[in-house]
């Protein structure tokens, strides 16, 4: 249609500067037209990107629900940390991890919320409150939607670390009542001008008054340039961020969490969205002050001068709670996050948190697992029982039972919903070692850089939570005599600081831990047999220890031993 319309232009112009058939004034009739289908075609073209991204939303939900999702979204490499206690171990970071799996945040703030709240448990009471929040949510889905789709936009575009420190940056300092004299000298300046208009006073007036303002505004012309040069970018981030917190701000809710947030981005009874409002206006009176036709009268206004002057006091005014609100856009997201995994898993539970430290559950299953073919299994740990000895064959299903009951640990004290028919924990530090790797960097063997890590577990039993430790083929890297009289050590020792935890070998001599300690401590396995000349798996875990090993069975299976 632009193109049609610019094709008849060309015709009028021709008949009207030609052969002058028509007049000039018809030309006006495909300018309009054409500066109208320009306006309506980059709506559509807003909408029709609007639209593209929730397509890529739901296909990737889609990806989640046929369990097609792994290296297909955010891996949260950025918050791995490979000195954390079980983040790691348990996979909360990379491909097909449980940040990847749940992650549908689209600012910085967001992701780094979520990953904070997967890495360092809560209280129980800040626990519950997300609970509540997840709850309220769930069923929300237009407005989770709304939110991911506006957040797309900002994740290419909003720059949060520039943003955060333009705002906790002090303001550029002007004497005081600076506002004030700039305000004077245009006042002067445009009487002066209007006495000349109207033939009162000569031109002289008008010059000094005018070049007066002038130098006042060049001694302050390096603030002003320097204010005004980042005041486009900055603007433009808080308006983009502008529309996802107006979205929260009109949001009704009931939840003791949401209406906090929703509070924390209220300021003396204005909303953050109407305080980004004024520096949008400010913006466009900045850009409108740049138009060749507008320069002469902005000029004599001193328009840039004290537009710097007036962004400095908005952002005196409100530059202290941007981090507020960038931080309670990360909590709503993250709470969306959840929200989203409880809403595509219906089948999963909010976990029941109470205050001793026990964990206690009914069908726990590894939450990154299909839960078509996901085994549960059934654990109760705390209490009387302070000690899973976990005993199996290769690949029987020992190391998935820790990352299940880490897992479901981290997802409960983050505020999430775990996958199990039921799931009663009390607060717990949480201490694994299931994938300890030698480093030839750091001149580090496998087995220091498990004992490394063990010390690390043993002095989080020291702090105020109790400590829940899941430990995988303990101290593997070394002789039998030594591991046999080290592993008991360290098991005893951590007990006796009130631990809880689970120790998993296919050691049989380690199983002997399990009777050694009386009734606090008792034995399970996995096992495994041999169908049609295959290993086979069911991967239940059954009370005693284990009574074979299928080593050289899997050795021959792969060829490597002569029946």
């Amino acid at each position: 249609m632009r193109l049609f319309v610019a094709i008849a232009a060309a015709v009028l112009a021709y008949l009207a500067f030609g052969p002058v058939i028509v007049s000039a004034l018809w030309l006006i009739v495909p300018a309009v037209l054409f500066v109208g289908l320009m306006i309506l075609h980059l709506r559509i073209d807003k909408r029709r990107q609007f639209a593209g991204r929730a397509v890529r939303y739901y296909e990737q939900g889609l990806k989640r629900l046929s369990d097609e999702w792994a290296g297909s979204g955010n891996f949260g490499d950025a918050f791995a940390d490979p000195t954390h206690p079980y983040a790691g171990d348990l996979d909360l970071f990379g491909r097909g991890s449980l940040f990847e799996l749940i992650s549908t945040a689209r600012t910085y703030e967001g992701e780094a919320t979520l990953a904070s709240w997967l890495k360092y448990p809560a209280t129980r009471e800040e626990a519950r409150l997300r609970q509540g929040a997840v709850r309220e949510l769930m069923p929300n889905v237009d407005q989770r939607e709304t939110l991911m789709l506006l957040g797309e936009e900002i994740r290419s575009e909003v720059q949060a670390k520039p943003l955060a420190d333009w705002a906790a940056a002090p303001p550029t300092p002007y004497f005081p009542g600076a506002p004030i004299v700039a305000f004077l000298f245009a006042v002067t300046a445009v009487a002066a001008f209007g006495g000349y208009w109207a033939g009162r006073w000569g031109s002289s007036v008008f010059l000094i008054a005018f070049f007066a303002g002038q130098l006042f505004a060049v001694a302050f012309f390096q603030k002003t340039r320097f204010i005004l040069s980042n005041l486009h970018a900055r603007a433009h981030d808080l308006t983009l961020l502008s529309s996802l917190l107006a979205e929260v701000e009109k949001a009704t809710f009931t939840s003791e969490k949401l209406k906090s947030i929703q509070a924390s981005i209220q300021f003396n009874g204005k909303p953050a969205s109407a305080r980004i409002a004024q520096l949008d206006r400010l913006l466009s009176l900045h850009e409108n002050g740049s138009n060749q036709y507008v320069f002469p009268i902005a000029l004599v206004l001193l328009w840039h001068t004290q537009l710097a002057m007036a962004v400095e006091t908005w952002r005196a005014e409100n530059g202290p709670h941007i981090a507020k609100w960038l931080a309670a856009l990360g909590e709503f997201e993250a709470l969306s996050s959840f929200a989203c995994y409880a809403f595509e898993n219906p089948h999963s539970i909010e976990p029941e948190l109470i205050a001793e430290p026990i964990v206690t559950a009914v069908g726990l299953g590894h939450p990154l697992l299909p839960e078509r073919s996901c085994v549960t299994n059934d654990v109760s740990l705390g209490g009387a029982i302070k000690l899973l000895v976990v005993s199996g064959s290769n690949m029987s299903g020992k190391s998935t039972l820790l990352r299940s009951i880490g897992l479901n640990i981290v997802l409960a004290w983050a505020g999430a919903r775990v996958r199990a028919a039921s799931l009663s924990t009390g607060p717990v530090a949480l201490g694994a070692s299931l994938r300890t790797v030698d480093s030839l960097q750091k001149g580090r063997s496998r087995f220091y850089a498990e004992i490394t890590r063990l010390r690390q577990i043993a002095d989080l039993a020291k702090g105020e939570r109790p400590l829940l430790f899941l430990l995988d083929e303990l101290l593997s890297g070394t002789n039998s005599h030594d591991r046999r009289i080290g592993a008991q050590s360290i098991v005893e020792g951590l007990l006796k600081r009130g631990a809880i935890g689970l120790v998993t070998t296919h050691d049989l001599a380690l199983a002997e831990i399990g009777k050694t300690l009386g009734a606090i401590a008792v034995n399970v396995h996995f096992e495994d047999h041999l169908e049609n000349g295959e290993i086979r798996f069911d991967y239940k875990m059954r009370p005693g220890v284990v009574e074979r090993s299928n080593a050289l069975e899997l050795m021959r299976a792969v060829g490597l031993l002569e029946d």
